[in-house]
């Protein structure tokens, strides 16, 4: 599937932007990855400090999908790992979007798939299994729901309420 430009996406669908039926994520997500654009349908995790329920959803089958993270914005440990980028490049996710920290980065970037994060941080996270998956999360001020589609590339990250096309 090849992910559509952010710039156009905005430029022809002004209606569903003004709406909020597309909404735009501040621009707070540095880049990471070996795929600068990406997009699919989100799945939505909940999480502070502890990513036992990451590597949990990443184990699953992807089918193309974004794993979307709120860490709280948390800027004290990596949610996601080059182990966990690895695995999500395996099992057929397209990409990770994580408000809040990654590590291993030099491994991150050698994996197929689309990364945004805050920032690194090399310390890893707690092992407890607290969240919640695919609830609507709040990144940002942005109300993200599960199901919902991620657009991401060099410009930025759209979120839609449905499927786009040009």
């Amino acid at each position: 599937m090849g992910s559509l430009a952010t710039a156009e996406l905005c430029d022809t669908n002004a209606a569903l932007l003004a709406s909020g039926d597309i909404r735009v994520l501040p621009p707070i997500f540095k880049i990471y990855g070996q795929s600068r654009a990406f997009s699919g349908p989100i799945a939505t995790l909940k999480v502070f400090e502890d990513n036992v329920l990451v590597r949990e959803l990443l184990e699953t089958r992807g089918e193309g999908r974004v794993l979307v993270i709120d860490g709280g914005g948390s800027m004290r440990c990596a949610l996601v790992g080059g182990n966990l980028g690895q695995l999500a490049q395996n099992m057929g996710w397209t990409g990770i979007v994580v408000n809040g920290c990654i590590r291993d980065v030099d491994e991150i970037n050698g994996c197929d798939i689309g990364v945004r994060a805050l920032a690194s941080h090399p310390q890893k996270s707690n092992k407890k299994g607290i969240g919640e998956r695919h609830i609507p999360i709040h990144i940002a001020g942005t109300v993200i729901r599960d199901g919902e589609w991620l657009y991401a590339d060099s410009d930025g990250i759209l979120i839609s309420k449905t499927e786009l096309s040009v």
